[in-house]
């Protein structure tokens, strides 16, 4: 079984196999080092003309891939830390996800940005973040966040070769070197896939191509409260709910989203109208973050259906160097059993 970053760096492969147009620029990135993860390791030799390394100048890069979306090119572009997502934001929100809006459908800017996101590494607080909710809710822009569950190759693939807007692909660091979980993995659950053409109003996507994934103990009562999470955050999340079954006789349903924005509520409030509880789970800071947004929808669209709304997250402080210090601002699997109890 392949690892996550296995699976990443293959879809890369295959992409650049399959069509002439995409290129992929970054930091360090050419063999023999193959970039800080690894991910692009192996494509300058296969692929030397379309393997550009560059100068440590985030915004420039990105600026560079616009132009050469414009003119018909499929460009990827790997950020070296999800921390230096700052420096391109003038870049993407401003110019590249306005341009088709702008010059009235007539182009396309076709740009997948790919970064590595998140702590638990010992990196410090510049290196370490989780800055994904900055770009959530800017119009025309897609966030992506896979996990362990499901196809994050082909979800990789179809971003790159068939989605004709800017596209941010969120990687969390941990999940590197995790194995993809099979049915073996998952003998404890039952696996639902819900694949969502839902769209939110006047959103400038035309469709959801990332499936939202729902797990429920197998052979198990009606779940009686939901989970909501992404990314890494599910592995934790599937940790929790095994413990809260087998030793508090909680029942839970585990609902994985693996697009960010724009926002898919559907499945996540189709398992509510069931439990009538919901906690929302992420890594990044928890003031102003996905699971606020969603508990937020989840008030407005649900009503008295929603009984009992949490959220667990990191603290807002800067994340620390040191293992230990990181580890108390950083959410874990007791702060999910917590919030879960506190339901009942």
């Amino acid at each position: 079984m392949l690892t996550i970053l296995e699976i990443l760096n293959a879809s890369l492969h295959d992409v650049m196999t399959q069509d002439e147009r995409v290129y992929i620029m970054g930091e360090d990135i050419l063999d023999p080092y193959g970039g800080a993860f690894k991910v692009t390791k192996g494509l300058s030799t296969t692929f030397p003309e379309r393997v550009i390394t560059t100068p440590i100048s985030e915004a420039g890069i990105v600026g560079v891939a616009a132009g050469m979306a414009l003119r018909g090119l499929r460009p990827i572009v790997e950020i070296m830390f999800g921390d230096f997502f700052t420096l391109i934001a003038d870049q993407l929100i401003n110019h590249i996800t306005k341009f088709k809006w702008m010059y009235n459908d007539q182009v396309n800017v076709p740009i997948v940005i790919r970064a590595p996101m998140g702590g638990r590494r010992g990196y410090g607080p510049t290196h370490s973040q989780s800055l994904e909710k900055l770009f959530l809710g800017i119009p025309a822009l897609r966030v992506l966040s896979p996990s362990t569950i499901g196809e994050p190759g082909k979800l990789l693939t179809h971003a790159i070769l068939n989605d004709d807007n800017p596209v941010l692909f969120i990687e969390n660091k941990i999940l590197y070197s995790l194995k993809l979980r099979n049915e073996k993995s998952l003998t404890d659950f039952e696996l639902n896939i819900h694949n969502s053409n839902e769209i939110e109003e006047n959103n400038l996507h035309p469709l959801n191509y990332a499936p939202t994934y729902r797990l429920t103990l197998a052979n198990a009562p009606p779940p009686a409260l939901t989970i909501a999470t992404y990314g890494y955050m599910a592995e934790l999340a599937i940790e929790a709910c095994l413990n809260l079954a087998y030793e508090e006789e909680i029942f839970t349903e585990l609902v994985i989203s693996t697009q960010l924005a724009p926002f898919v509520t559907q499945p996540i409030f189709d398992s509510v109208r069931k439990t009538h509880r919901l906690v929302v789970v992420e890594e990044g800071s928890r003031t102003l973050g996905w699971g606020a947004e969603v508990l937020a929808r989840g008030a407005e669209s649900l009503g008295k259906e929603l009984a009992y709304a949490n959220r667990v997250a990191g603290l807002d402080l800067p994340l620390p160097a040191s293992g230990q210090l990181e580890k108390i601002v950083l959410p874990d699997v007791q702060d999910i059993i917590i919030a879960v109890k506190r339901a009942f």
